[in-house]
């Protein structure tokens, strides 16, 4: 099976086709946010004020990259452990239009049940390849909350950035279905 190819702003047609499990490759702009950034849209988001940045069909790596090395616009950009931002996803994809989310490992329930709600879908990127993965990332600028240092929220352009469908539009997760396999064969 080949890769689907994908472009940001992503449309819900496109998110609404895509199967848990699915290789995607991704050419466009994506947003990182995390713990600290997530904390302060849901701030806003609370107080009815506007985010610093439109998440309406954009999506978000949960992303703290290093410094870039000479020559290159970002250093190592690995994806952070998703469930650490589980407690302001719901809110999040109720409130901004938020189209997707890229990160690594499961998601709580409530998140699941949030992401069929909103008709969003939950990426996974290979953890432990922040330095491969950063060869995507054709350019790269922070957009705000700059005094977070590796937390601030940066503006990635991407082009063919490696994915797996890990949770779909319908609430089906690769994840359980992983350990469903594994339970099967026990």
């Amino acid at each position: 099976m080949s890769d689907i190819i994908i472009t940001t702003p992503v449309d819900k047609t496109t998110l609404r086709s895509l199967r848990a499990g699915d290789d995607v490759l991704l050419t466009g702009t994506i947003y990182t946010a995390r713990d600290a950034a997530h904390e302060r849209f849901t701030a806003l988001i609370n107080n009815n004020k506007k985010l610093p940045i439109s998440l309406e069909n954009q999506i978000l790596f949960y992303c703290g990259p290093t410094p870039p090395p000479p020559n290159r616009c970002i250093g190592s950009a690995g994806p952070t452990t998703s469930s650490r931002m589980d407690k302001y996803t719901p809110n999040i994809l109720q409130k901004t239009g938020l189209a997707a989310m890229i990160g690594k490992g499961n998601r709580s329930d409530d998140v699941i049940e949030s992401i069929k709600q909103n008709g969003a879908v939950y990426f996974a990127a290979i953890g432990g390849a922040g330095a491969l993965l950063s060869q995507c990332i054709k350019s790269a600028k922070t957009v705000c909350y700059e005094d977070l240092g590796a937390e601030a929220v940066y503006q990635f352009d991407v082009e063919n950035f490696p994915l797996i469908v890990a949770i779909d539009t319908l609430g089906d997760n690769l994840y359980n279905k992983k350990r469903k396999l594994t339970d099967d064969v026990r």
